[in-house]
């Protein structure tokens, strides 16, 4: 059997990369949508309960403020009721910024006192037995226009420290009296190794190849999605190419797109009004993986987390970069995105053998 590089498949859930002891099922699951909120009012809680059992869950949260928010917004968790103990610890920077600790605290902190739209991603590893660790990334859009660039750049890791329970409550709080605004969403996924389900969350909207070298490798045109989960491979070659990543969305290339990033810990990079979204820090001179996330709300701007690392000198004496820590934002607030492209930004080509994936859910 053949299995597709960057395991779309997985995702989707087919036959293909079961053993075959147990090809009696059509699927293999995948992420599937274990609970969801989204608020019909104001609300300073945003509770997903009620959650199956999975060894690893993924949330999505997209929230604006109603109220002028002064404090941290917190992520709790618990089983059969939300624990507000001390029960957390995180640690998390800010725009690149040094680490903040927090110990025994009542959540795990989010937030930079925004009020403006927020997008989140984030997972549990979700073990009865042991603390229960996360991951999250946040963009904060800040002030609307791409004359201005996202905010805050936020990133952590936490832990729930119960050791006897899984997590079957979810909770998105503002951290004080203020409240979210209606029409905020928390989206829970769970995939379990087990799963055989046929519902998946993400759907394949895209898989292109290039066959031949080409300044740019687009998605076609996608279903608009209110979620959407891009990964690229850039087939560079090992030394001597020089190419970019430069993300545009539904053909437009006005001064509509603004980034906030930074590449191997360094110092943050701003820029605004610009023609496309630099997925890069600097150009691309080795092969180069990305993964990224975008809400895509027809009336909001549309807000991006993405992480890409390229190769570096080859072999294991070559350490890889981190090639960027990246949000971003395209500022149309008409439309959702149905097409992705990707362009070199006038350097090298991609070469054949480059891959771009796009998935998504509403």
């Amino acid at each position: 059997m053949t299995i597709e590089w960057l395991a779309g498949n997985r995702i989707r859930g087919t036959s293909a990369e079961k053993p075959v002891s147990s090809l009696q099922s059509p699927s293999v699951g995948g992420w599937v949508e274990l609970g969801r909120t989204t608020l019909g009012s104001t609300n300073v809680n945003i509770d997903v309960t009620s959650l199956a059992d999975k060894r690893y869950l993924m949330f999505l949260v997209n929230t604006t403020g109603a109220s002028a928010i002064t404090s941290d917004g917190i992520m709790r968790v618990g089983n059969s009721s939300i624990d507000t103990g001390s029960n957390y610890a995180h640690r998390s920077s800010f725009d690149g910024g040094s680490d903040s600790t927090g110990t025994s605290a009542t959540g795990i902190s989010l937030s930079r006192n925004d009020t403006n739209p927020e997008w989140t991603v984030g997972y549990f590893a979700n073990l009865s037995t042991k603390e229960k660790l996360s991951l999250a990334w946040k963009v904060e859009q800040g002030t609307a226009g791409a004359a201005n660039a996202p905010k805050h750049r936020i990133e952590s890791a936490g832990k729930w420290t119960n050791t006897s329970n899984v997590i079957d409550q979810y909770r998105w709080n503002t951290g004080g009296s203020e409240t979210w605004s209606a029409g905020s969403e928390v989206v829970v996924l769970g995939w379990d190794p087990t799963d055989t389900h046929t519902t998946n969350f993400w759907e394949e909207l895209a898989s292109v190849e290039l066959g031949s070298a080409n300044a740019n490798i687009t998605s076609g045109t996608i279903t608009a999605k209110k979620y959407l989960w891009v990964q690229a491979y850039f087939n560079l070659a090992d030394s001597g190419t020089t190419s970019d990543a430069r993300l545009t969305f539904n053909s437009d290339t006005g001064s509509n797109y603004a980034t906030r990033n930074a590449q191997n810990g360094g110092a943050e990079q701003t820029l605004t009004s610009q023609a496309n979204t630099r997925i890069n820090y600097s150009s691309l001179t080795t092969p180069a993986f990305l993964n990224l996330f975008i809400v895509n709300n027809s009336a909001n701007e549309k807000l991006m987390i993405g992480h890409l690392t390229s190769a570096g000198t080859a072999g294991a004496g070559g350490a890889p970069d981190r090639r960027i820590e990246y949000t971003g934002k395209w500022t149309n607030t008409s439309s959702q995105i149905t097409n992705i492209n990707f362009n070199d930004g006038g350097l090298t080509d991609y070469p054949a053998g480059t891959i771009l994936k796009v998935w998504g859910s509403n």
